[in-house]
C-alpha cells in the first residue's frame, strides 16, 4: 500500500533546484503497482467516481481509508504500461517523490515545507517537468505536486475526526468480498470495513445531523456509493484477462 514518508528527503529550494526536472512517470517501480492504495478523507469525493472506497484497521495506525484497485497483490487494473488509466490518480501517488517535513522558525512554530527525495530515479530526468519557471515562481508541475500534498496533508488531519464520527453514528460494517471473476477464479477478501447506502438511510434525524455538522456526512455517503464501482472493477479485470 502507498506509504506516507518518503527516506532521505531534502528541502526544496528555488536557488538550489531551479534547473532540476522530475519525470511524472508511473509504474511498479514508483509504487504504483498495488492492488489497495490508502486515500484521505480530503479526496472522498473525487475518488468514488472511480474506485470502491473500503475501510481497513491496522494495529499500529488504526483506521484508514482504501481503493481497491485490483483482486490480487500487485494488481493494479488502472495502471497500464506506466500510466493510470483513470481521470483521478490518490493525492498519495500524485505527490511523485516529494514529501512535506515540518520546520520550525525562530519562534518555535512547526511550518510545512516542500521536501524532495533526490534518490528517486525520477528526480534529475532530461525528459521531467521543470519545477520553477525561469523567471521565478513555481512551474504547473510543482503546483499540481503542491495540491496532490496539501490533499494528503490535511486529510492526515481529518482522519482520525471523521472515523470517530463514523463509529459513533455505526455506519462501518465488516465485509466480505467474494466475487466470481470467471469460472475458475474467485477473489476472496475478509479484512474490510464499508459504509453500506442501507445502514447510512437507516439513521436517526439526530445522528444525521451530528454527522452532517461535523462534516462528514458527505463522505460517509461517497464511500457507500463507491461501492457500485465494484461491478467496474471486475468488467476491467475480464478485459484485461479475457482467456481467464
Amino acid at each position: 500500500m502507498g506509504g506516507c514518508t518518503i527516506s532521505e528527503t531534502v528541502l526544496l529550494r528555488d536557488d538550489l533546484h531551479h534547473d532540476l526536472k522530475v519525470s511524472a512517470a508511473h509504474g511498479a517501480e514508483f509504487g504504483d503497482a498495488v492492488n489497495v492504495m490508502r486515500l484521505f478523507p480530503t479526496e472522498f469525493v473525487e475518488a468514488q467516481r472511480h474506485f470502491p472506497i473500503l475501510f481497513q484497521r491496522d494495529a499500529k495506525e488504526g483506521w484508514m481509508a482504501i481503493a481497491l484497485l485490483g483482486f490480487a497483490r500487485g494488481e493494479n487494473l488502472f495502471l497500464d504500461n506506466g500510466a493510470w488509466t483513470s481521470d483521478y490518480v490518490p493525492a498519495i501517488q500524485r505527490r511523485g517523490p516529494f514529501a512535506i517535513g515540518l520546520q520550525r522558525d525562530e519562534g518555535g512554530t512547526a511550518e510545512p515545507t516542500l521536501r524532495i527525495d533526490m534518490n528517486d530515479p525520477r528526480v534529475g530526468a532530461s525528459d521531467g517537468y521543470p519545477l520553477f519557471l525561469e523567471n521565478g515562481g513555481n512551474a504547473p508541475y510543482l503546483d499540481y505536486v503542491s495540491a496532490a500534498l496539501r490533499t494528503v496533508h490535511e486529510g492526515l488531519a481529518l482522519t482520525g475526526p471523521m472515523f470517530a464520527a463514523f463509529e459513533e453514528a455505526g455506519i462501518l460494517e465488516p465485509v466480505t468480498l467474494e466475487i466470481a471473476l470467471s469460472d475458475e477464479t474467485e477473489y476472496k477478501a475478509h479484512d474490510f470495513h464499508a459504509i453500506g447506502t442501507e445502514h447510512l438511510n437507516a439513521l436517526g434525524a439526530d445522528a444525521l445531523d451530528r454527522l452532517h455538522r461535523k462534516g462528514f456526512l458527505a463522505l460517509a455517503f461517497a464511500g457507500a456509493m463507491s461501492l457500485s464501482n465494484v461491478n467496474r472493477l471486475i468488467e476491467r479485470w475480464r478485459k484485461r484477462n479475457p482467456a481467464a
